[in-house]
């Protein structure tokens, strides 16, 4: 987790979420160098919860971060 959090500048709970929303999750770990299974147990110990959720023609979904 740290070797990651170093090349990449940043610390996972803001790299993965974005990561993941942009390539998915076999896309992280391919990017990142880990398995998938590493990359679930990162998400899980971190509490990142990743959800798929479908949309209708022209409905849209807002992800708000509560403070």
């Amino acid at each position: 987790m740290a070797k990651v959090e170093l090349e990449h500048q940043r610390p996972l709970e803001r790299l993965l979420p974005e990561m993941v929303n942009e390539i998915g999750l076999s896309g992280t770990a391919e990017e990142l160098g880990v398995s998938k299974a590493t990359l679930g147990y990162w998400l899980l110990k971190l509490g990142i919860n990743v959800r798929r959720v479908a949309l209708a023609p022209g409905e849209t979904l807002e992800v708000k971060r509560v403070s």
